[in-house]
């Protein structure tokens, strides 16, 4: 390459914002005379870098906007822990095919048995595959909705929560709302289910108690619950809690140390303290 065509194709790219690919030139360049590439491999060998820089940052802000709490992945879920969920089933849901049907998952049990980290997982591939996902709490979602209609924004509201792919709702039912945050979170419900937008959904109680959930409304709950279930998958975990599993093992291995004469009086106590 010339040096004055070697300057076009820099500043070329600068231009047009290939900067993985600009800063990929000359290295190309000389594998390329090294080796002697064609120039459709040269080319794609260029590119390969762009690309997949720019589909790291995709992934990268997708998962900023889900504002999820935390990272979890389904890889790092403990199915030994929790024998009643059903890897097959788990493996299926990550095809995403359930985006694209608008089904939704229902994630039903005690706290502590994983409902949040099974949700979290699918939303994260969502955002893997360039799907727009979205977290948040049962009680966020209502005081967010509750300051929008006070300040008379609640259709513009409303389509924020419509707008993404998947719609993941965590903790429904963890504390009871009162009968306007109801009929909001009735009202999210209604709208995702007419456009056919899934909602991964968790909650500690059972359908037979929604009613509490939505302000002690049988009929609000019942027609919730109508199109929830219209198109869904219900996974019912009902093992033991991670944490209470992880505090008893502690204080078992604690006991052990203590009758194998392995610690002393004075640092059992201060174990304890901490």
């Amino acid at each position: 390459m010339s040096l004055l065509l070697e300057e076009t194709a820099k500043t070329g790219l600068e231009a047009l914002g290939l900067r993985v690919a600009r800063e990929t030139l000359d290295t190309a360049c000389q594998m390329a005379a090294a080796q002697g590439w064609s120039y459709s491999h040269f080319l794609g060998y260029l590119l390969e870098a762009e690309m997949s820089q720019r589909s790291r940052r995709a992934v990268e802000l997708s998962l900023q906007l889900a504002k999820l709490p935390y990272l979890k992945l389904l890889k790092d879920f403990d199915y030994s822990a929790q024998p009643g969920v059903d890897p097959r089933l788990i493996e299926e849901l990550s095809t995403l095919r359930f985006i694209a049907e608008g089904r939704n998952l229902l994630f039903l049990g005690p706290p502590g048995v994983g409902k949040t980290h099974l949700a979290i997982g699918l939303a994260v591939l969502a955002c893997q595959q360039g799907q727009r996902a979205y977290f948040t709490s049962a009680m966020e979602l209502s005081r967010r909705l509750s300051g929008a209609l006070a300040q008379n924004r609640l259709r513009q509201e409303m389509m924020k929560l419509v707008s993404p792919k998947v719609l993941l709702i965590d903790e429904v039912g963890h504390v009871c709302l009162d009968a306007t945050s109801a009929s909001l979170l009735f009202q999210v419900i209604c709208l995702r289910y007419d456009k056919n937008q899934p909602i991964p959904l968790t909650s500690n109680k059972a359908f037979s108690d929604w009613g509490e959930v939505f302000a002690g409304d049988a009929v609000m709950a019942s027609a919730a619950l109508d199109r929830l279930l219209h198109r869904s998958t219900v996974l019912n975990i009902r093992g033991e809690s991670y944490r209470l599993r992880e505090k008893r093992q502690a204080g078992l291995s604690l006991g052990e140390l203590a009758l194998s004469g392995k610690m002393s009086g004075e640092m059992l106590r201060g174990k304890e303290v901490n």
